[in-house]
């Protein structure tokens, strides 16, 4: 079926996933985009119109280059990645077929096209010893999966296309059918359910909302922004108190959570204990106008309550 929208083609991967569909569901409602949306097997996705939907896997490189061909994109926004930082200890080979092979495909299948190229990456590719960082501190990635994501943007900034960077943190929000949990949503569920949670209480970030991410990055898009952004909540604060935010806004009983370090869990992956972004470039290049965590909780709860969660 061909888009209903005419105007700039934009290509997203990773579409099933929460970033992915936050842009497809906001991108197919302009009347000046053409979207495609791709993810690995079946669209995933509820609503099914507006848009062109392709199967890709972007670490299969021929099939990039066809979906590339096929549609000529004006702009990919690249959503798709490895990104459980445990796994990718354990699991290398596919992190980094997915994180760095998948994003030298996409540039390649542009060939001496000016697409434009947006990347997300992480607030991981620093080690958090000088956190909140802004978009020209030096990367010190401590995990396979923060130096996957490194590399990855060194392939992306030595490339000869248009690009972006958009480095964020901890991104939560609504998925369809909850298909994908993130920090907020596994609290909610866990907390709802009377389990108990263990939360570190010396790791820091700034939750970003992943509507707010997806806005950053369609500016980013349509406007033809270029260079590294910062894109997260303005917040900094540990991950224990961004649980107790949860709980205490859905009125769950705190006495479930038990705070413990880092060090007690033995998870096979260092994480750097304090990152937070200074968003100032992204505040005045992408009009970018992040929720505060309680404005976002209140986005997630009204979702949940749309999806009919709660009454399950």
């Amino acid at each position: 079926m061909p888009p209903q929208n005419q105007g700039k083609k934009i290509l997203v991967t990773g579409s099933n996933g929460l970033l992915g569909q936050k842009l497809v569901y906001a991108l197919r409602q302009r009347n000046d985009v053409s979207l495609i949306a791709t993810s690995r097997g079946e669209n995933r996705l509820k609503e099914k119109t507006g848009y062109v939907y392709e199967p890709l896997d972007i670490t299969d490189k021929t099939q990039v280059q066809n979906i590339v061909s096929k549609h000529q994109p004006h702009c990919i926004i690249n959503t798709a990645a490895m990104t459980n930082v445990d796994a990718c200890e354990t699991k290398k080979e596919e992190c980094r077929l997915l994180n760095v092979t998948g994003v030298e495909n996409i540039i390649s299948s542009t060939g001496t096209s000016q697409t434009q190229l947006i990347h997300l990456s992480t607030d991981f590719v620093f080690d958090g010893k000088n956190g909140p960082y802004k978009e020209d501190d030096t990367p010190n990635p401590l995990s396979f999966y923060a130096q996957s994501k490194n590399d990855s943007e060194k392939v992306v900034m030595q490339s000869q296309i248009p690009w972006s960077i958009i480095r964020t943190i901890i991104i939560y929000g609504v998925s369809e059918n909850m298909s994908r949990l993130n920090l907020v949503l596994w609290a909610v569920k866990s907390l709802r359910n009377g389990e108990k949670i263990r939360v570190v209480t010396d790791q820091f970030r700034a939750p970003t909302l992943a509507e707010d991410l997806a806005n950053a990055c369609i500016y980013a898009a349509i406007n033809g922004k270029t260079g590294i952004y910062h894109v997260s909540g303005r917040e900094t604060m540990s991950i224990i108190e961004i649980v107790y935010a949860v709980a205490d806004y859905f009125g769950f009983d705190k006495s479930l959570i038990e705070p413990v370090t880092s060090a007690s869990l033995n998870q096979p992956a260092r994480r750097p204990p304090r990152t937070g972004f200074i968003i100032d470039k992204a505040i005045r290049e992408l009009d970018y106008h992040p929720h505060t965590l309680a404005e976002g909780l209140e986005v997630v709860k009204k979702q949940i309550q749309e999806a009919g969660w709660f009454s399950k």
